[in-house]
């Protein structure tokens, strides 16, 4: 087995609260789900709409590190899964993508440190 992350992009700024409510639900039937089966290696955490970026040799510090709201990384979590093909099946589940985000998966590279 090997780890992957899933990175959550996309947010709903539009819905209502009972909406975000149902969302919400369907997240943690989801999650329910991975950690039942074996696969949620770390929960994550969704994660707040502010943030900055520094970038390049001058360090140059600017709010947001977002383009569009599309783009945005709502949180992430770390599953484990037999190969990326799996990972990526699994990550077809995510209550995301009926609100029209995506989910990014990434394999997980070990430092022996």
């Amino acid at each position: 087995m090997s780890e992957f992350t899933y990175l959550f992009r996309g947010r709903n700024m539009e819905a209502s609260p009972e909406e975000r409510r149902k969302h919400t639900e369907k997240w943690m039937v989801w999650f329910k789900e991975l950690g039942e089966k074996g696969h949620l290696r770390e929960p994550g955490h969704p994660l707040e709409g502010s943030g900055g970026v520094v970038r390049g040799e001058k360090k140059v510090v600017t709010d947001g590190p977002y383009a569009e709201a599309k783009d945005v990384v709502g949180g992430y979590v770390v599953v484990e899964a037999r190969d990326l093909q799996h990972a990526l099946e699994m990550s077809k589940g995510c209550p995301i993508l009926e609100a029209g985000g995506s989910v990014e998966v990434r394999p997980v590279q070990i430092l022996n440190m």
